[in-house]
């Protein structure tokens, strides 16, 4: 049986994707109550007949997002309570009395109260106790935050991520609710009203995002050398230039919306998938988010930051690229497993004459040199770079003719290249068999044993989902048809793969090659998430927006492609 730190690493990776799970239900539920209190209710005298029934569908997200939150939050209180118990060795008693075991459970009660109350949200006391459990989930939740623990006045930084949360929620989280009103209603006139008290709600908490993010950036960043030189500042930028894709979005929405004001029976099928498009990459903000609730702020990383001549070395274009792969035999992985094969060995044939049958069935059993999830990092050899540049090469090589193809499409003598999705399935076999060199089907760790560590769990799914949108995209240009629902598989797994990518780790003992690695996967992971939303816009609007798009993401993946080609690790 496995000890419990085998699966440390996964842990830590899963409390970052149960962190983003958290801030996403959180923000759903505190924007379906801004939507209901802030615009439904004041405005429902005014609303027609169709307005006043979305009331129950807001009340319906408001129930499901609440509870979700609820649950999210007691997974990370066992997932954390059992590491804790399991690394200290103490009772789960002595760990759930915590911090944040008590703020886990905290937010988990006032969740599931806001989830039984969301139906029926103007009777009696219900909007008194509802919106006052907002603060008590705000105040538990910032007890877990970067403010908590800076020296000094922590004040000033404690208003900020509130600030932060609730502007996030009012915009973003509001979102799913702003949607479905428009959706609903049928009236001109409802869409006007709502489309602009949400603009007015959506502007001020861009107000208060862009004010707290300043303040915190110059708290928790401190300097222009930490923005580049650490691995907070970059997921950062990161955040901002996801931000800046919103404000993009919103700005189209809000001219939309002014149209309407001037004339009723403009159309509104651009808001509203601007408005899907807004969710997607929202959400995808708030795993970036949880991403940085696991770095250290880089004010605080004032030794091992990368230099800026280092990251221009780094990225420099270098050829040729690697084509050719060193044996698998030659890898730090392999030698360390022979030479623990041959200790065993030896071993066994000194044992004494009692112990030889003992000795003889465990013949076939021999040590891993290597153990998946324990957190030990392995010597990285020339041979290993190689093999791994080799793997990103190769998947740069069939990412750039994928998108090469996709544009070759658009013309009417490039019908032929409509195969392309096949690429897709051929490079996630090349992917199964050659990402991962310790795991099966090379290596000597099984399977499932492999999924303990987070670099080759996170290659398996992206395998997986490279795979799938593969297969349903070939199906999508072999029978034609945007409205075909399978179409829509290839943008949301593209849009998915690139949000996930930016909780990618690899496990590298050198800070500053770790941190040189990581930064090549943001412009992969940004440049995915514009190929499927793209993709997306392509899909579900007409005219000149679509065609804009559909030139847009098969750049992005060709643009994906060229970055892998010029992937390096040292």
């Amino acid at each position: 049986m496995p000890s419990l730190s085998s699966f440390l690493d996964i842990f830590g990776y899963l409390s970052v994707l149960l962190r983003g799970a958290i801030l996403t239900a959180q923000s759903f539920t505190f924007g379906s109550l801004a939507f209901l209190f802030l615009l439904l209710l004041p405005l429902r005298v005014r609303l027609s007949a169709d307005g006043k029934k979305i009331g129950r569908y807001c009340q319906t997200i408001l129930r499901i997002s609440a509870l979700a939150f609820a649950g999210f939050a007691l997974c990370s209180l066992a997932l954390n309570v059992m590491v804790l118990a399991g690394t200290l060795q103490i009772s789960w008693i002595e760990a759930a009395g915590a911090d944040f075991a008590r703020a886990d459970f905290i937010i988990a009660v006032c969740a599931i109260v806001i989830g039984l109350l969301a139906q029926g949200v103007e009777k009696r006391l219900r909007p008194v106790i509802l919106i006052g459990l907002t603060p008590v989930i705000l105040i538990a939740q910032l007890s877990l935050t970067h403010a908590v623990s800076r020296p000094g006045d922590r004040g000033p930084f404690l208003i900020a991520d509130a600030l932060h949360m609730i502007g996030a929620g009012v915009w973003i989280g509001g979102l799913p609710c702003f949607l479905i009103a428009l959706n609903q209603c049928c009236d001109g006139s409802d869409w006007r009203l709502i489309g602009r008290r949400y603009s007015l709600m959506a502007m001020a908490s861009v107000a208060a995002i862009i004010g707290s993010g300043m303040m915190m950036a110059v708290g928790y960043i401190g300097s222009i050398e930490a923005i580049y030189g650490t691995a907070y500042g970059i997921m950062v930028m990161t955040k901002v230039f996801l931000l800046l894709l919103l404000l993009l979005l919103g700005g189209g929405n809000f001219l939309t919306v002014e149209a309407l004001r001037r004339n009723p029976a403009t159309s509104i099928l651009r808001l509203k998938r601007f408005a899907e498009v807004e969710i997607g990459i929202g959400i995808t903000v708030f795993f970036t988010a949880a991403s940085l609730t696991s770095l250290p702020p880089g004010i605080d990383l004032t030794q091992d930051r990368v230099s800026w001549p280092g990251i221009v070395e780094r990225i420099k274009p270098q050829f040729p690229i690697r084509l050719t792969s060193p044996a698998h035999d030659h890898l730090t992985i392999a030698r360390l497993q022979a030479q623990t094969a041959a200790a065993d060995r030896d071993h066994k044939s000194q044992a004494p004459q009692a112990q030889a049958l003992q000795a003889q069935a465990l013949q076939a059993q021999v040590p891993q040199a290597y153990v998946p999830g324990e957190g030990i990092f392995l010597p990285i050899s020339a041979e290993d770079i190689a093999w791994s540049e080799y793997n990103h090469h190769w998947a740069g090589v069939f990412v750039a003719l994928i998108g090469l193809l996709a544009l070759i499409e658009h013309f009417h003598w490039g019908r032929w290249a409509r195969h392309w999705p096949l690429l897709f399935i051929v490079m996630a076999v090349f992917l199964f068999l050659r990402s991962d060199e310790s795991a099966w089907p090379l290596g000597d760790v099984g399977f499932f044993a492999s999924l303990r560590d987070p670099e080759v769990a996170q290659h398996r799914v992206f395998i997986l989902l490279v795979a799938v949108f593969g297969f349903f995209e070939w199906r999508v240009r072999i029978q034609g048809g945007k409205d075909n629902k399978a179409a829509l598989v290839f943008p949301l797994a593209t849009a998915l793969g690139g949000a996930l990518l930016l909780t990618h780790s690899h496990a590298i003992a050198n800070i500053k090659d770790e941190l040189l690695v990581e930064m090549s996967h943001v412009p992969l992971a940004l440049c995915g998430i514009i190929a499927g939303w793209a993709r997306w816009l392509e899909l579900r609007l007409d005219g000149r927006i679509s065609r804009v798009a559909s030139w847009v993401w098969p750049f992005a993946v060709l643009l994906v492609g060229l970055i892998l080609l010029d992937y390096r690790e040292a």
